[in-house]
């Protein structure tokens, strides 16, 4: 008592007031400290160039293996375009990782969409037998991802030229729907020297792709990247600084390869640099951000953002890789038939070639004539292959709904009229 007369009610409430404000501030810094969680929504990146943001969210302990393709909602599924893409379209995806990152991130890339790639590989500046993780001769940083994606792109070149006819580079918290990516990319010739991605286009003429949202290059882009400009100081910045992304659009440019389009009929992105969120709701990123300036076309907020084929996500924290996962390979919604193994009808005219691509068509006629004729000849049979599967499907799907039908136990006069009514606006709706 004493000692609270001396120091007076003021001093004893300002003490615990402080005290109280302590305590609080210590348990919300220790509660994002050890969930994280937090940041990967609220996190926007201040460069263009930002790596790591997201290197202490933590993912699941274990990684999730789905164990349902004997259920009815997957027993259904025709599969038969995408795994003829798969064969007709090779993609190589190397992923850029590092020693750290292998436990808590990486190892959710490769049991995620990794697998679905037709090689997989992870770049790192130490070997990890267990992903497995390729070590580069390379200094490990944020500073050193030049130096890193020039190693790893020899490495591809040396060791799997011929065992894939695109090549794409990721990160280690980017998402991709592979089989969105061969349905762009079947009807362009690898043979092409051309990259695709997310194009930006501040300081190279005719832009360069963003790093972390992915970018592939045709097998004849890789070989003039390797055989005439890596380690040519006129083309390439030698040494491992510089941004990655930036540095390959520059060196690819003096090298003739051509920036890609990758936009789909509607003008909407297939490559994305943010997780769906900050794309999908309209005012997440602010008005005075780098990223409106960066795009090399006019950028979009809400439903006008995304292609419903979109092809990669950023800043995708591990836990997020597995909920992406679920939504776009497990979750079904009950009687509609889904299109997403199915070659949309309205994007191609009558030579299996999508309508806008005018350019590309002209091309490969114009390639057919000169005699460079043997892989373009095995891409037109394989269009006219995909229109019989797609027949097929359709055939089947009339079959299994007149099963259906049959085992309906309401009674069918008092519903006709609206099945029927129903059937027609789906019907509508896919042609």
């Amino acid at each position: 008592m004493a000692f609270l007369t001396g120091v007076g009610k003021t001093h004893v409430t300002t003490l615990f007031i402080g005290i109280f404000i302590g305590i609080s501030v210590s348990f919300m810094w220790k509660y994002t400290e050890s969930s994280g969680r937090l940041l990967s929504y609220e996190y926007l990146p201040i460069s263009p160039h930002s790596h790591g943001e997201n290197d202490k969210l933590a993912g699941p302990k274990d990684s999730l293996v789905w164990d349902d393709s004997h259920s009815h909602s997957h027993s259904g599924e025709n599969r038969s375009v995408a795994n003829d893409l798969y064969n007709k379209v090779r993609v190589l995806c190397w992923v850029m990782t590092s020693p750290n990152n292998v436990a808590s991130k990486a190892r959710h890339v490769k049991a995620t969409w990794g697998k679905r790639c037709n090689i997989l590989l992870f770049m790192s500046s130490k070997r990890n037998g267990e992903l497995p993780a390729i070590g580069l001769e390379v200094e490990e940083g944020r500073n050193n991802l030049w130096a890193k994606t020039k190693a790893a792109f020899k490495y591809v070149y040396a060791k799997h030229l011929e065992d894939a006819d695109w090549f794409m580079k990721a990160d280690d918290d980017t998402y991709a729907v592979v089989e969105n990516l061969r349905h762009f990319l079947y009807d362009k010739s690898p043979t092409d020297p051309v990259f695709f991605g997310r194009r930006f286009k501040p300081m190279v003429k005719q832009g360069f792709m963003s790093g972390g949202a992915g970018y592939v290059l045709s097998k004849e882009a890789l070989t003039r990247f390797i055989t005439k400009g890596v380690d040519n100081p006129e083309i390439c910045r030698m040494g491992g600084g510089g941004a990655e992304d930036l540095e390959m659009g520059r060196c690819l440019e003096r090298l003739g390869v051509e920036a890609g389009d990758s936009r789909d009929e509607l003008g909407r992105e297939r490559f994305h640099p943010f997780i769906p969120e900050h794309h999908l709701i309209p005012g997440i990123l602010p008005k005075d951000m780098w990223y409106w300036k960066y795009n090399y076309y006019p950028a979009k907020q809400g439903k006008d953002c995304c292609s419903d084929y979109a092809i990669t996500f950023h800043y995708v924290p591990p836990n997020m890789m597995y909920v992406l996962e679920y939504f776009v390979y497990h979750l079904r919604p009950y009687g509609i038939e889904t299109a997403k193994d199915r070659v949309p009808k309205t994007s191609f005219n009558n030579e299996g070639v999508p309508a806008q691509s005018n350019k590309s068509r002209e091309s490969r006629k114009e390639k057919l004539l000169n005699g460079d004729s043997v892989k373009l000849q095995e891409r037109l049979n394989f269009d006219k292959h995909v229109d019989k599967l797609q027949q097929d499907s359709e055939k089947a799907y009339s079959s299994e709904k007149e099963l259906l039908d049959a085992k309906v136990l309401i009674p069918k006069t008092t519903v006709k009229s609206e099945i029927d009514e129903d059937n027609m606006i789906e019907k509508s709706k896919l042609l």
